[in-house]
Parts: C-alpha cells; sequence; structure tokens
C-alpha cells in the first residue's frame, strides 16, 4: 500500500485509538513509515509527495539511448539492451523494464519506430509448361463411425493454366509417399515441368511417423531422374507460391469439407471427380479462362515422363516402449524380451495381414504377429516372456571355453558385451569361428595386446590373431623388416598379472571380476 491510500488509512486507525505498532501490522509497512507520517497533516503530505521526485535506474543511460534511437530509429529494446551491456560494465537491467523504459522515451521525443511495408507488383503470366507448384495441406474429417480422422493434402498446379492436381493421404508422410504421389501427379497432368516452387520447410524436411525426421536424399535422386528444378520460396512468404495456397484452400473447403469419410481410396477417387467436375472445369477467377481448355495447349509443352527403375522403399518405424512392445494402428504388439534399449527404434512391414518388425541396422527379423482389427489391444506371443539373454551366457560360456577359460579371457568377454550390447551375439560367433585355426599360445598374445590397449572387438581380435601367427611361425633367425609392419603392431609381448587387465578394464579385482563371471552361468 502505497501514496494517499496509504497516508488515509493510517490515520483512520490513529483515529480508532490504535498504536503505532498495532497500525504497522495492520498495515504491513515499516513502522519507520508509520512514525514518518504519524503527525503529518493532508497539506504536508501532499507538499512532500510534491517535492518527492522518483528517481529511476534506466535514467543515468537515457541520454545515450535517446542518442541511439535518433540514429537508429528501428532499433529494437533486445538490441539497444545488447549495447548497454557492451559499453556500460554496471548495467544490470531487466529486458521487460527496458523495454517499457523505451516505449516512454520514443513518445517523450517522438522518435517513432518506422514501419516497412512490402509492396507487390502483378507477376507476368510464366510460359506453358515451365512452372508448377507444389504445398501440402491438413483437415480433419469424420469418418462413418463417427471417429475423427487427419488427413494429409498434396496439391500441385501448374502456373500458367492453373490447371490443379489433388491428392490425400490418411497415413502420415514418409519420404517414399512423397515421392510417389508426385509421380502420380506428373501421370495426372501427362508431362513433367521445367520448374516446381516449393515452400522450402516443406522439402528440406518431410515428417515421417509423428516424429521421424527424413531427409531429402531420396527426393534429390528422383528429380534428377525427372528433370525438374527446384525454386525454393523464402520462408514465411506464402506470395511466392500463391498459386497453390489457393489451391489447397480451395480444395479443403469446396471438396473435403462437411464429407463423411470412408476410405482413402474412395476418398481420392471422389476428389478426381471433383477436379474434373468443377476444379478444372469452372471459369479462373484471375484468368478468367477455364483451366482445363488452357491445359489442352500446355500439355505438349511439358516434357516427357521418365520411368522410374526402382521405386523408393517405404520405410516405417517404430519406437521400441519400456516394456518391449510398440504401436501400430492403435494397438500394442510384444517384442522379445530385452529389444528396448533407450531411443531404440524398429522397422515394420505389414504383408497380407501380418506385421514383421526388423531391427533397423540389420535388418533381422525380430517379431511377426497377425495383424488385429481391433482397437487398444495388447497382442502377444508367449515366446516373447522369454529372456534370451540366458542363450547370451550360454554361447559366452562356449566362447570363454574355446579361448581357454583364462581370467584375461572373461575380461575380454566382458569389455565386449559392455561396448557392444546389441551384437555381442555377432562378436562372440565371430570369435568362436576365429581361434579354431590358432593355438592357445598366439590366442593368449592376441588377448594381451587387446586387453591391455582396451580393444574390445572381434574383428580387431582376428586381426591381432593373423598377425602373431605370423609372427610365431617365422624362423628365429629371421630379421624382421620392422618398417613393413604397422607402428601399432611393433610390440614385444609379456606375461602380465590378470589384476593389471583387471585395472585397465574397470579398476575391478580379481575377486569382482569372478563374481561378474558368476552372473553369465545364471540360467
Amino acid at each position: 500500500m502505497k501514496g494517499w491510500p496509504m497516508y488515509q488509512e493510517l490515520q483512520q486507525l490513529k483515529e480508532m485509538g490504535l498504536n503505532k505498532s498495532q497500525v504497522q501490522r495492520q498495515l504491513g509497512i515499516d513502522w519507520k513509515t508509520v512514525d514518518r507520517y504519524w503527525e503529518v497533516t493532508p497539506d504536508e503530505y501532499d507538499e512532500i509527495r510534491k517535492n518527492t521526485k522518483r528517481t529511476r535506474k534506466l535514467e543515468k543511460y537515457e541520454e545515450q539511448i535517446v542518442r541511439w534511437l535518433q540514429e537508429h530509429p528501428d532499433m529494437s529494446s533486445a538490441q539497444i539492451q545488447d549495447w548497454l551491456k557492451q559499453h556500460y560494465l554496471d548495467y544490470q537491467g531487466k529486458e521487460r523494464t527496458l523495454r517499457r523504459f523505451i516505449r516512454s522515451l520514443r513518445i517523450q521525443y517522438n522518435i517513432k519506430k518506422p514501419i516497412i511495408q512490402r509492396q507487390y507488383q502483378a507477376v507476368e503470366e510464366l510460359p506453358m509448361g515451365y512452372q508448377a507448384q507444389v504445398d501440402l495441406g491438413f483437415t480433419t474429417l469424420v469418418n462413418t463411425q463417427g471417429q475423427r480422422v487427419k488427413l494429409t493434402g498434396f496439391g500441385l498446379v501448374l502456373s500458367h493454366s492453373r490447371y490443379k492436381y489433388v491428392e490425400w493421404d490418411d497415413k502420415p508422410l514418409t519420404a517414399a509417399r512423397f515421392i510417389q504421389v508426385h509421380y502420380r501427379a506428373f501421370e495426372y497432368i501427362g508431362g513433367v515441368p521445367e520448374e516446381i516452387v516449393y515452400d522450402q520447410d516443406r522439402l528440406l524436411a518431410i515428417n515421417e511417423n509423428f516424429g521421424d525426421i527424413i531427409y531429402t536424399a531420396e527426393f534429390e535422386r528422383f528429380r534428377q531422374q525427372m528433370g525438374f528444378k527446384i525454386y525454393l520460396c523464402r520462408k514465411s512468404d506464402p506470395e511466392t507460391k500463391g498459386k497453390i495456397e489457393a489451391v489447397i484452400k480451395y480444395a479443403k473447403g469446396n471438396y473435403a469439407r462437411h464429407r463423411i469419410f470412408d476410405n482413402i481410396q474412395a476418398f481420392n477417387q471422389g476428389c478426381i471427380e471433383w477436379l474434373n467436375r468443377t476444379a478444372n472445369a469452372n471459369i479462373h477467377g484471375t484468368t478468367k479462362k477455364v483451366p482445363a481448355e488452357v491445359f489442352k495447349e500446355e500439355q505438349k509443352h511439358l516434357k516427357p515422363i521418365p520411368t522410374i527403375i526402382n521405386q523408393p522403399e517405404e520405410i516405417i518405424t517404430r519406437q521400441v516402449r519400456k516394456d518391449n512392445i510398440i504401436w501400430y494402428n492403435s494397438n500394442r504388439y510384444t517384442l522379445p524380451l530385452g529389444t528396448y534399449h533407450p531411443e531404440r527404434e524398429v522397422k515394420i512391414k505389414a504383408d497380407q495381414g501380418i506385421l514383421i518388425v526388423f531391427d533397423l541396422e540389420t535388418d533381422e527379423e525380430l517379431a511377426r504377429h497377425e495383424i488385429s482389427l481391433d482397437k487398444g489391444r495388447l497382442i502377444r506371443n508367449n515366446n516373447h516372456k522369454r529372456d534370451h539373454s540366458a542363450r547370451i551366457a550360454e554361447l559366452y560360456q562356449d566362447t570363454l571355453a574355446n579361448m581357454g577359460g583364462s581370467e584375461i579371457a572373461a575380461v575380454f568377454l566382458d569389455g565386449i558385451r559392455k561396448e557392444k550390447p546389441r551384437y555381442v551375439r555377432d562378436q562372440y560367433n565371430l570369435i568362436i569361428q576365429t581361434i579354431k585355426n590358432y593355438s592357445l599360445e598366439t590366442i593368449s598374445q592376441a588377448l594381451d595386446y587387446c586387453v591391455e590397449r582396451s580393444i574390445f572387438s572381434a574383428v580387431e581380435f582376428k586381426t591381432a590373431l593373423e598377425y602373431f601367427a605370423q609372427q610365431n611361425n617365422s624362423p628365429a633367425e629371421t630379421i624382421l623388416d620392422t618398417s613393413a609392419i604397422p607402428l601399432a603392431y611393433r610390440i614385444k609381448t609379456e606375461i602380465r598379472n590378470i589384476s593389471e587387465y583387471a585395472a585397465i578394464y574397470g579398476g575391478m579385482s580379481i575377486e569382482q571380476g569372478r563374481r561378474n563371471q558368476d552372473l553369465f552361468k545364471k540360467p
């Protein structure tokens, strides 16, 4: 409470017989303030207020700020704040406070911020067959079950004739679908234009599966095959591609709005009929011509459509959840126990009512389910309840036995499992296949070399085996040409205590290493 309301309340409480401490507690103000105004009359308080000038912390920078604003009227508050920090080390003002202060200075000194209004001119009509414009639009409809369905609309329009093509999709738009719908659009118009205008945000990255970004390497390959140039309109500049903006708006408002969605095939067939009946048959508002009639002449200027030899493969991914399931068409499908890793994704494919799940990097098949037509179900394979880590434990023991069962071998195998958990099975199998042709002495030398350098890789272990085997089979009197040996292999093997390797691997004691080794023996 400040100003006259505080003074009036203070005097009223005083008249009620309250002492200074009681008034201070009642008003929640400082006791010194109560004491200062206890005997002050209204006229005296008014005079005090008139003589009291509130100074603002930013006032000492006022002259400099005004000078900047007069020289550069379009300066923003954020830029002025940066300049104040640069020129005045003691500046500690907040951006919001500075913004209000600058606003008051602009009013006080009549420094208006210039408003730049962009001017437009009508664009000359482009030659026939030269340019097309492409964009995407989104709309939401209700299906026959009363559920809401989100549709993505792809639109293409020839800039000269205004001849249009529109296609819809009820699934997330992938890079492969983006290419395929282009090809169908070219088939509809009977050729390929010289140039296509895109919104740069749409072209640079396409949203796949609600979050998986697919970049345009595949699209660039398609562009080169088709032989058209790309023109990217400026960001936040819809006027550059105003023709296609109008087409997307027209398709959503004139065709899609208020329709009941049944299935995507019927919806797209209806859209083709609408194009032929209305969109391309009515007189265009700007050209005052019928697009279909102008198109008959423009089609002759389009380039022939090349045949695509390799159609792009459509890759659909899903993220693996912590409970080893994936979502597909509003149902949950199980994966083998142990599949989950943070941020791991898998590739899925639907084939004749069967959902097949693959590893995204190795293409190994992970699961196979019958696709359910229900919603909200958990589709389980009982085999997925089993922990397949037991198989890896058995493979670990087999590999360890083939390597001689030494503790240094156990350290090496533990290191592989720690650094390459997703490929541990392949690593162990490669080791078993490799060591069949080498003696235990050579195996021991290769293990010493790898563990000492913290190299936990079956491929590097195989290379070390080949080198030491060659060394061991060479005659004693042969003098090796060391210049031909890689620098990394110019070593002299020595026998070390296992505790040194345990320290290199992770600082664990021999007893800790043995306890870790025993964990693999448990089923």
